[in-house]
């Protein structure tokens, strides 16, 4: 049986002290794997409430950095771009290339009855996800990421809490992003098009 836990709050608590609660253990078991499709290669898809929409196809990446934001969840949530602040630092896309962001925006992310505010990174280039939540996400809400168990976990008020991701919906963005051809994209767009 494969298992992954992590558990905070240890640090500075004395041993004698009966009183304190034990904090909960974030882990993974194969009873987790229960419902998912195995075995597979799946990215961890969820569905996020983000400024008050409960929006499909976020991605939850570990190995990111920044929160990213694409067009039609900009669109989607009838933003301006005079609602974002610069962010000038350049992204490296999934293909390799440089992107440069139009910006950013601190949104709040709803997981259960936990608020999280996010700074999203607003790029104008394809995506089959709507966004992209990443570590800066993941440490704040104090979750823990699993693609092979397809969930989230993280702790809210002295017990575990855990978003499933969506396998269906992770394996139609793969096909999306396969049959994705991006001379189109770069040639059909003009500057102001977010």
């Amino acid at each position: 049986m494969s298992v992954a836990r992590l558990q905070a709050g240890d640090i500075g608590r004395d041993p004698r002290s009966h009183r304190q609660a034990v904090p909960p253990v974030l882990g993974f078991s194969d009873e987790d794997k229960a419902g998912t499709i195995q075995p597979h290669d799946d990215a961890l898809v969820v569905t996020l409430r983000i400024r008050g929409y409960d929006v499909k196809r976020v991605m939850v990446d570990q190995g990111s950095a920044v929160e990213i934001m694409y067009p039609d969840l900009f669109k989607g949530l009838n933003l301006r771009l005079d609602d974002l602040t610069p962010y000038c630092s350049p992204l490296v896309s999934f293909e390799g290339r440089m992107v440069t962001p139009k910006g950013q925006i601190r949104l709040p992310v709803q997981t259960g009855s936990e608020v999280v505010e996010v700074n999203f990174i607003v790029v104008d280039v394809y995506s089959p996800y709507m966004a992209i939540v990443a570590r800066p996400w993941l440490h704040t809400l104090g979750a823990v990421s699993f693609t092979l168990h397809q969930k989230v976990k993280y702790p809210f008020e002295g017990r575990v809490c855990e978003i499933r991701g969506d396998q269906s919906s992770a394996r139609q963005c793969l096909v999306a992003a396969i049959r994705h051809e991006p001379e189109i994209e770069s040639s059909a767009r003009t500057e102001g098009d977010l």
